[in-house]
């Protein structure tokens, strides 16, 4: 593959562009910290919901989806798929919420949720164990898809590669802030898809594939193309749909896909300008990332079946890989250098643009939570906003630095995916009940979070080591079951067996939230004066549903469109213009504050 005069130049315009908005909105950036993280509070929902799309749209995404395509087939997407539930279940219960809390983070919410000394511990630990480890590990998934795209399509050595995207990215980051991120974000989205796009279209049309009907005809992909897994084979069944669809999607914590909202979505709600506008980003965010993204991606991940089937033949086109960074996932990488001049830079400008939108939200993300939840509440309260922001400037750069560091050290995405999962199992009903539970409190979550971190720990490290414990890979799903079970058994018996927050804590709280008031009801009967607010949770649960089915059935019937499959995709088409109708229908009937 040669890369033209025509595709540097389109990657350099990119590259000016990104910088040229980080240094336009450095002076409104640097006004204080909340302009730095939360860009004032007033952002509009167009604007954050093309963002929390344009975050996700990292480049380790379509490596991810390759990856467990050719493994699992088309079917096999349902372990991220299944998170769409979590997402519709913060758009209608969850997003209103965060938005009335008017907090800087997500960690900020135990301070107003628990008192005392264990609330701020959880906040200050959290502070630096999801915004540097967690965060440094996810940074590092991404830097590592940006490897793998440097490497198959421009020769470059893996430090190379991190030097170009990291230096860029920080330096629009640390100067712009979070609208600076928006905003970047917002360009670089519309990149990315016609990027990905541009190039399963030009794929289709390479002699060794001719088209959709002989790409889906080809035995090395025909048998790869069912939404749903083989349901005569409980081996595929479970891991692939009953696991993610009974489980997952509530019971385990997972970065952008929090159950009740979280991390990076939860600072784009937090600087919505109000209720409404965090609730239709969120939703909006939803519909494009389940339902209109995937499939450029899939189609190049079947593809791929046809021209590297194997492992080893990608090994043999790309000789200057090193071992361990080759897999199934470098399929994605390998099957776009077969693009012309001109759209090869196009895609390169997007797969660019995917790795550097990650990445400078996650840098902002982890910042805040070092600046806000760590520096400005344990090591120097009377910080001036001067300070905060250099601070918050000078974290992005040292995360950055620990993500490369860990990006040389990984070799497949796939693989820190299904630890993250692992290590979040048990945690996800937490976020969900402690809006509607009073009961709960901040040692709950301090004995999830670290029994959690034991299990994944238990099976990660000493479960491959000894016979005697040891979990069969055809069933490794069960590690996720017994991670989940053993950690809500605990927190469950912590919550019972602690006392719980003081009233006048979690009154204040309910004042200011505003969250329906059946989980509160035993608090609330001792003050009659307070006013109850009954909510409108069986409107929001069924305003979920409703979602997640017009969701579902759009990724249904785009597939079925793209099959050929005239009837099935019209029936799927159907059920989802009715969903949508339902869904804004009922829109109205939302009472925001």
């Amino acid at each position: 593959m040669t890369i033209s005069p025509l595709d540097w130049g389109i990657i350099l315009a990119f590259f000016v562009i990104s910088m040229l908005i980080g240094v336009f909105t450095s002076r409104s950036a640097g006004k204080s910290s909340k302009d730095f993280f939360l860009s004032g509070r007033n952002m509009p929902w167009w604007l954050l919901g093309v963002s929390m799309v344009a975050t996700t749209f990292s480049a380790d995404t379509p490596n991810l989806v390759t990856d467990i395509v050719r493994k699992n087939g088309v079917s096999g997407n349902w372990v991220w798929w299944a998170f769409l539930l979590t997402g519709m279940l913060t758009v209608f219960v969850y997003a209103k919420l965060w938005r009335r809390s008017e907090i800087t983070t997500d960690l900020e919410f135990y301070e107003i949720r628990y008192g005392g000394k264990a609330a701020a511990f959880l906040r200050g630990f959290r502070a630096i164990y999801l915004g540097v480890f967690f965060n440094v590990v996810i940074m590092a998934t991404v830097s590592l898809a940006a490897i793998k795209i440097g490497g198959v399509m421009l020769g470059l050595e893996p430090i190379e590669t991190l030097l170009i995207t990291g230096v860029v990215t920080v330096i629009y980051s640390s100067l712009g802030g979070l609208k600076g991120v928006l905003l970047t974000d917002f360009f670089q989205f519309f990149i990315a898809m016609a990027g990905s796009i541009g190039a399963a279209y030009y794929i289709l049309d390479l002699p060794e594939i001719g088209s959709l009907n002989q790409l889906f005809s080809h035995p090395n992909v025909s048998d790869k193309l069912n939404l749903l897994p083989d349901f005569n084979d409980m081996n595929l069944i479970i891991p692939l749909l009953i696991m993610p669809i009974a489980i997952q999607w509530w019971a385990t914590w997972y970065p952008g896909a929090e159950p009740g909202g979280g991390g990076y979505i939860a600072q784009r709600m937090l600087s919505a300008k109000d209720e409404k506008n965090a609730v239709g980003a969120t939703l909006l965010f939803n519909i494009a990332h389940y339902a209109l993204r995937p499939w450029p991606w899939i189609i190049i991940a079947l593809s791929s079946l046809i021209i590297f089937p194997q492992i080893q033949d990608m090994q043999a086109a790309f000789p200057h890989m090193p071992a361990d960074k080759l897999g199934n996932d470098l399929a994605y990488s390998a099957m776009l250098t077969y693009l012309p001049n001109g759209l090869i830079g196009l895609v390169l400008a997007s797969l660019i643009a995917a790795v550097m939108s990650t990445l400078s939200t996650h840098l902002n993300w982890g910042s805040s939570y070092v600046v806000n939840d760590f520096y400005l509440r344990f090591v120097k309260p009377e910080a001036s906003e001067k300070e905060l922001v250099a601070t918050g400037r000078i974290s992005t750069v040292v995360l950055m630095v620990l993500a490369a560091l860990l990006a040389l050290a990984l070799s497949n995405a796939l693989e820190a995916f299904n630890i993250l999962l692992q290590i979040g199992a048990g945690t996800g009903l937490i976020f969900i009940l402690r809006w509607f539970w009073w009961r709960i409190n901040a040692y709950t979550e301090i004995s999830a979070m670290i029994i959690s971190f034991l299990v994944a720990l238990f099976f990660e490290v000493f479960n491959p080591r000894y016979e005697w414990i040891s979990i069969p890979d055809n069933m490794a799903y069960l590690k996720l079951l017994f991670g989940v079970g053993i950690t809500t058994i605990t927190w469950l018996a912590v919550t019972l067996l602690t006392p719980p927050e003081k009233e006048s804590i979690l009154l204040a709280f309910y004042k200011k939230v505003h969250p329906a008031a059946y989980g509160w009801k035993k608090l609330l009967h001792k003050y009659p004066k307070e006013k109850v607010e009954q909510g409108q949770l069986p409107l929001e649960i069924g305003l979920m549903l409703t979602g997640s089915i017009a969701i579902y059935t759009t990724l249904f019937a785009i597939g079925f469109w793209v099959y050929g499959q005239i009837i099935a995709a019209g029936l799927a088409t159907l059920v989802s213009i009715i969903g949508f109708v339902i869904l804004f229908k009922n829109w109205k009937k939302i009472r925001f504050l």
